[in-house]
């Protein structure tokens, strides 16, 4: 588990592409700190598996769910990542349950700077808009984030100067794909009340 505070910036420096997957080495010196083989590391809200380390970069192989399902195969060598560890059992839930199971992509849509923070509007898949609420939890590259404005299409987060110095939304511009995992305990429910729901249907026939 996540928590969606980015550890640091990393940096692609390999990508081989394999038949059905592809093959990263990344970049970070803080997050291969003590790593080893089978290890997971979120890679912009991405979960991946430590295959080799050596000094300050790691390898791990993408399949084609994961390229599929998130914007990690736009990945070129130089593109900045987010890195992030598991977080360790008793340690502070800084942000809040991340899986590193990406839902889905959006897109930067608009970016309003001022003078002490920026309103970054993203674009929200359908399937995923009953899960964004205002002032909720969503997962942007792995950053936990408080969604500001939740919108039929698309929402909004206000990102601070630490946020934007750190991690890949101070780089990412209009039409750039960004990765989104939403709250995981909204699904839950979701799941509970609507079996819920067919249960008590069915009874009262």
């Amino acid at each position: 588990m996540f928590t969606g505070i980015v550890e640091e910036l990393g940096e692609i420096t390999a990508v081989e592409t394999l038949d059905d997957a592809c093959r990263f080495r990344l970049r970070g010196p803080v997050v291969t700190d003590g790593a080893k083989h089978g290890d997971s590391i979120a890679v912009n809200g991405v979960c991946l598996t430590v295959v080799d380390h050596e000094g300050d970069e790691f390898t791990a192989d993408v399949m084609a769910e994961s390229l599929n399902r998130s914007s990690l195969g736009a990945l070129t060598v130089g593109s900045r990542v987010n890195l992030e560890r598991p977080t360790a059992v008793g340690a502070r839930l800084g942000g809040h349950i991340v899986q590193g199971h990406v839902d889905g992509t959006g897109e930067v849509l608009e970016r309003k700077p001022s003078d002490n923070w920026e309103i970054v509007k993203i674009s929200l898949p359908a399937d995923l808009t009953r899960y964004v609420v205002e002032k909720g939890s969503i997962t942007v590259d792995g950053i936990s984030l408080t969604v500001v404005d939740a919108g039929p299409d698309y929402f909004t987060v206000s990102l601070i100067p630490t946020t934007l110095a750190l991690t890949t939304l101070g780089l990412k511009q209009p039409g750039d794909p960004v990765n989104l995992e939403v709250d995981v305990i909204a699904k839950y429910v979701e799941r509970m009340l609507g079996d819920r729901l067919s249960s008590e249907g069915t009874a009262g026939r």
